[in-house]
C-alpha cells in the first residue's frame, strides 16, 4: 500500500501497475489529505464562507470538495468571498490589505504542509495581525498507519510517503514493523525510486523478513527536520481527530494550542453548521482504507466524475478516484 497521495498519482502517471506481475497488487491508502477530511469540516468552511464579512482563503484542492449540500466553489459563485491561494502567506497579505475582513485560511493537510501553516501563525501574533484566522483540521500520518496495520484489508508492506518523512524522520515507520511485522521503505516519486521500494518489500515478504529501508536517502534523514517539528509543537497540540473512512483515531489530528487561540477560526467566529449528510452510494471512504478500487464503486466516472464529483478522492490532485479516471486504470 502506498499511503501518499503523490505516490498514487505518480504509479498511474508512469503505468507502474502494468510493469508488475500479477501477484503483487497495490493499493492505495490514505495519503491524500483533502480526502480524508471528514465532511462536517467542509460543511464548517461553507457556513463561514457565508458569513459577510469573512474571505475564505485556501489551497485550490479544497474548492470543489462537496460537503453536505454545498462546496466552497458553489459558495463563491453565489458571490461569496472565496480565494485560491498558493500559500498561507498569501493568506496573511490578504490580511493584511482587508483589515475590515476577517481572513480564514483553511488548514487541511499533513506533516508536510503543517509547518508553513504554524509560521504563519506565528506571524499573526508577531506582527498583531488580527484579522487572520485558520480553520485547523490538520493530520498526522503515524495514527493512519496503526489504525491501518490492525484493520482487515492484508497488507503485506507500505510504500511510506516521502515528503511528510522529510518532517518526521523513521521512528514510527521501525515501531510499525516491530509492533505488527509489516514491511516499511520510505520512496522517492520517481519511477525508479518506486520500482526499487517494490522490490525491496517483495524481497522482504519472499524472505519473511520484513524490515525498515529508506530508499529516498537524497531527501530523508532519521531524525527529519526538527526546526519543522519544532514550530509545529510551538503553535498545535494532538487531539482525537475524525478521517474518512477510518473514522476517529486518537491523536492523529492537531488543534491549535490556548496560547494561539486569538487566531483559531473554529473559537472566534461562531456560524450555524447544517447537519452533516454523507453522499448516497460513494464509496470513497473504502477506497481510502484499500478495501475497494475506485472502479469498484457504482458512482465512478458516472454520477461521480472530476467536473461533478460527489466524494472528495475525485476532487483532490492527490486523490485515488482521479488518478484512477485520470489513467483509466480498470485493475
Amino acid at each position: 500500500m502506498e499511503v501518499c497521495g503523490t505516490h498514487t498519482m505518480a504509479i498511474a502517471r508512469y503505468g507502474i501497475r502494468g510493469l508488475l506481475p500479477d501477484t503483487i497488487h497495490l493499493l492505495s491508502g490514505p495519503g491524500c489529505p483533502v480526502c480524508v477530511t471528514p465532511h462536517h469540516l467542509i460543511d464548517h468552511a461553507v457556513a463561514l464562507a457565508r458569513r459577510n464579512d469573512v474571505i475564505i482563503a485556501t489551497f485550490g484542492d479544497m474548492i470543489k470538495v462537496p460537503g453536505s449540500t454545498s462546496s466552497l466553489e458553489a459558495e463563491r459563485a453565489r458571490g461569496h468571498a472565496v480565494q485560491v491561494v498558493s500559500s498561507t502567506l498569501d493568506a496573511l497579505k490578504i490580511a493584511d490589505t482587508t483589515p475590515d475582513k476577517k481572513i480564514v485560511f483553511i488548514g487541511v493537510g499533513f506533516e508536510t504542509t503543517i509547518p508553513t501553516v504554524a509560521v504563519s501563525l506565528v506571524e499573526a501574533r508577531t506582527h498583531h495581525v488580527n484579522n487572520y484566522y485558520v480553520l485547523c483540521a490538520h493530520k498526522v500520518i503515524p495514527p493512519a498507519l496503526d489504525a491501518l496495520s490492525q484493520g482487515d484489508v492484508a497488507i503485506d508492506g507500505y510504500i511510506c510517503p516521502g515528503h511528510v518523512s522529510t518532517i518526521i524522520g523513521y521512528e514510527c515507520y521501525e515501531s510499525i514493523v516491530k509492533q505488527y511485522g509489516i514491511g516499511c521503505v520510505i520512496s522517492g516519486f520517481e519511477p525508479l525510486d518506486i520500482l526499487q521500494t517494490i522490490q525491496s518489500l517483495v524481497s522482504q515478504k519472499k524472505n519473511n523478513k520484513p524490515a525498515f529501508e529508506n530508499q529516498y536517502t537524497r531527501a530523508v534523514k532519521p531524525e527529519g527536520n526538527p526546526q519543522a517539528r519544532s514550530v509545529i509543537h510551538t503553535v498545535f497540540e494532538p487531539e482525537d481527530s475524525e478521517w474518512r473512512g477510518l473514522g476517529i483515531l486518537p491523536m492523529s489530528g492537531l488543534k491549535i494550542r490556548p496560547e494561539f487561540q486569538s487566531w483559531d477560526a473554529a473559537a472566534q467566529i461562531p456560524v450555524d453548521i447544517e447537519p452533516t449528510v454523507e453522499p448516497a452510494g460513494c464509496l470513497c471512504g473504502d477506497v481510502l482504507q484499500g478495501k475497494v478500487k475506485p472502479f469498484e464503486c457504482s458512482l465512478f466516472g458516472r454520477a461521480c466524475n472530476p467536473d461533478h464529483p460527489v466524494g472528495a478522492c475525485m476532487v483532490s490532485s492527490e486523490g485515488t478516484c482521479a488518478a484512477y479516471y485520470r489513467y483509466n486504470i480498470r485493475s
